[in-house]
């Protein structure tokens, strides 16, 4: 499996005749409830960074996190046996081949994907240039009711995403994708199509193996994530980590350099700050950020003094609101919180 590797154990049950993996978590030896979404986890990540210069903005698609409730069963299908139904709440319903997609303008959009069950500081995250088309000119080709509310999305192996219609057709870029910075999607990514929708959650916008587009209301169905306790509409919530160093790692006194991500999904990250114990929130610099839908690579160095220290991070958003601070657990619409990391320095 190369770096692939399972986090934790895995108990299965049966869920709707496909097998269901809830995860022990690692340390603590508490089992999730059948509601944890973090259904299939592998850790696809190369080993921990060392130095903020040694973060990829980009996340490789081979370290890309993948959740799913088929495991790691994924369906595997071909581009001339692929096809996407758009029916419901349309003037007409359609089939697109996958000829008929690969004819249309191909568009490339830098965008950050996240899952509902990251924990504040988490992997289930990441960041790609995503190639395909938009979602939005796909929809037109049926033609979408003005009263719809949903579009309940079906992948090839029977999962079901319930996704605004508004953040479809607001304007932003909401693909359609074939490619991952640059090369087709892994069959674990959803080849040969998925659907991304910038700043929403992964369980409400992401479907992998997409074949089936139902325009609907919100009261006509309910998909399987909010059957089990989630959200309906999961905004991704900004927040921030911190890379490096590595927590409960040990430095000389004097300059040490910190960094990591942050993201304030559709806003765009206005500042990243860091703070040191109970002390004033400092300014860190800003090497890179693509656009308000990609998070933001930061850096800080700070003059540390003798002793154990926490580090914290924030990220305030370009509309100058700050990340919740407030801790509040995954369920039902993401976790709250700073990440903080304990140092020793002497």
């Amino acid at each position: 499996m190369s770096r692939r590797a399972l986090i934790g154990s895995g108990i299965a049950t049966v869920v709707g005749g496909s097998v269901f993996l809830a995860l022990i978590n690692r340390g603590s030896g508490d089992v999730p409830t059948g509601t944890n979404l973090a259904d299939d986890v592998i850790d696809l990540r190369s080993p921990t960074p060392e130095t903020v210069d040694s973060l990829e903005y980009l996340t490789p698609q081979s370290d890309f996190f993948i959740i799913d409730t088929v495991g790691k069963m994924h369906p595997r299908l071909a581009t001339g046996d692929w096809s996407l139904r758009i029916h419901g709440m349309v003037e007409r319903e359609v089939t697109l081949s996958h000829a008929d997609v690969a004819a249309m303008p191909y568009v490339e959009h830098v965008a950050t994907l996240g899952c509902v069950s990251n924990k504040v500081g988490g992997d289930l995250i990441g960041t790609a240039k995503w190639g395909g088309v938009y979602l939005a000119d796909v929809l037109k080709t049926a033609g979408v009711d003005p009263k719809a509310e949903q579009l309940v999305s079906r992948s090839a192996d029977g999962w079901t995403c319930g996704t605004p219609v508004s953040a479809v057709l607001d304007g932003r870029p909401a693909l359609l994708a074939t490619h991952m910075n640059g090369e087709p999607l892994t069959t674990e990514h959803g080849f040969p199509v998925r659907m991304i929708v910038p700043g929403l959650f992964g369980f409400v916008s992401a479907t992998k193996w997409v074949t089936d587009i139902f325009v609907t209301t919100w009261d006509a169905f309910d998909p399987y994530w909010l059957q089990r306790g989630w959200a309906r509409e999961a905004p991704m919530l900004a927040s921030s980590r911190i890379d490096v160093p590595r927590a409960k790692s040990q430095h000389s006194a004097g300059q040490v350099v910190f960094g990591g991500f942050a993201w304030a999904p559709r806003a765009g990250v206005g500042s990243v700050e860091v703070r040191v114990n109970d002390g004033e929130w400092v300014g860190a610099t800003i090497i890179e950020q693509e656009n308000g839908d990609s998070w933001a690579l930061w850096r800080a160095e700070l003059a540390m003094v003798g002793g154990q220290h926490k580090v914290a991070v924030r990220v305030i958003d370009r509309d100058g609101a700050a990340q919740v601070e407030d801790e509040r657990d995954v369920l039902p619409s993401g976790a709250t919180g700073l990440h903080e990391i304990e140092i020793t320095v002497a």
